[in-house]
């Protein structure tokens, strides 16, 4: 959070000398130019806190710094070293997404481009590293396909989310932190032990992007931009296949990441089913977003973030939930998610009658 938070200071200040700049029009409603750059922060939030990490374990490995962890800790060493390798190729992989939405937010990616890499580097994650659905199907080739589609869907999810002062940041932030509290709760099956290796990627996703919301809070003074988007998307989506419920009683356990995801998803669906309804391309930006409908039903643009906020940290309670209670137990708590969204549903559909009507 510290890192990023100090880093978007001077991101700001030479935003507009790189090229990283939103203009007002379009499609857009914000009122005034305003820097691109969120991302960077983020990304430094994220990868310096681990390089650091990295090397004290490697330092400790070796002898070469003092024993200065609390005694709990220390047992966890050699498995945060083991998996070393892992982290890096996930944020190589990460790396590889944030440049891409650079590129796009300084000139314009192609769609066929932008959806090419993102295919490729969730394949390299999902065949390549290892991280995959876990989905109780019994089928490999099936949850691969499965694991790259929700990859791609979840980074452009966040990335259409990104339409308003604060919110696409403060939605991965309560999504990060409920399936951190999950996994936490959450055995793996190899040690017995919670989910320290995801949930502490989670938490340090989750403390970048609050570092960013600083700056980002209305009146925004920068927005995150596709860097920014694609990247926490994807580590979301991805820490989310690392989750391990294999060791479960409780196979619908597996569903926490839809129900965590449940907004995100709700506003892609719906923007993309607008669209197709409508005749125009499924990859033209609009105001058909979730919140634009908020705030066309009246509410203003806080409230609305306000409210996406409020119905995430609904969805994300019944996500830890999920993990901890029996089969007809689970039930219900996907009824009260369903019924939430059908509630939704029914106010939106409302104020396009009135609108009809009009």
């Amino acid at each position: 959070m510290v890192v990023s938070l100090a880093s978007l200071y001077p991101v700001r200040r030479y935003a507009v000398r790189w090229g990283l700049l939103a203009n007002p029009g379009g499609h857009s409603t914000h009122a005034r130019a305003t820097p691109l750059g969120g991302g960077i922060g983020i990304w430094l939030g994220i990868v310096v806190p681990m390089l650091l990490g990295t090397l004290w374990v490697m330092g400790l490995q070796r002898g070469l710094l003092p024993e200065v962890l609390p005694s709990w800790i220390r047992p966890h060493v050699e498995g945060v070293a083991s998996r070393l390798g892992q982290l890096w190729g996930l944020l190589a992989a990460a790396t590889v997404l944030f440049a891409l939405g650079l590129w796009d937010d300084r000139r314009g990616a192609p769609v066929g481009v932008r959806l090419a890499v993102e295919f490729a580097v969730a394949a390299f994650v999902v065949y390549g590293l290892g991280f995959g659905l876990t989905a109780f199907i019994g089928q490999t080739w099936l949850t691969n396909l499965l694991s790259v589609v929700w990859i791609v869907a979840v980074i452009n999810a966040f990335n259409m989310l990104d339409n308003m002062d604060g919110l696409s940041g403060g939605v991965a932030v309560i999504i990060a932190a409920s399936m951190a509290a999950v996994m936490l709760t959450t055995s793996s099956p190899s040690s017995g032990q919670p989910q320290l290796f995801v949930s502490g990627l989670l938490l340090v996703v989750c403390g970048s992007v609050l570092g960013f919301l600083w700056h980002n809070r209305p009146p925004a003074r920068i927005f995150m931009g596709d860097g920014g988007s694609y990247l926490v998307g994807f580590l979301i989506a991805v820490s989310m296949l690392m989750a391990t419920f294999a060791s479960q009683p409780r196979p619908h356990a597996v569903l926490a990441p839809l129900c965590a995801m449940a907004i995100p998803m709700y506003d892609m669906a719906t923007v993309l089913w607008i669209r197709l309804r409508e005749g125009r391309s499924l990859f033209s930006g609009d105001r058909s977003h979730f919140s634009h409908r908020l705030v066309e039903l009246g509410l203003s643009r806080p409230q609305a973030v306000l409210t996406i906020y409020l119905v995430t940290g609904t969805c994300g309670l019944a996500a830890l939930l999920l993990v901890h209670v029996s089969v007809l137990q689970a039930t219900a708590v996907l009824g009260i998610v369903a019924c939430m969204l059908l509630l939704v549903v029914i106010l939106e559909s409302t104020g396009w009658q009135k609108q009809d009507l009009d």
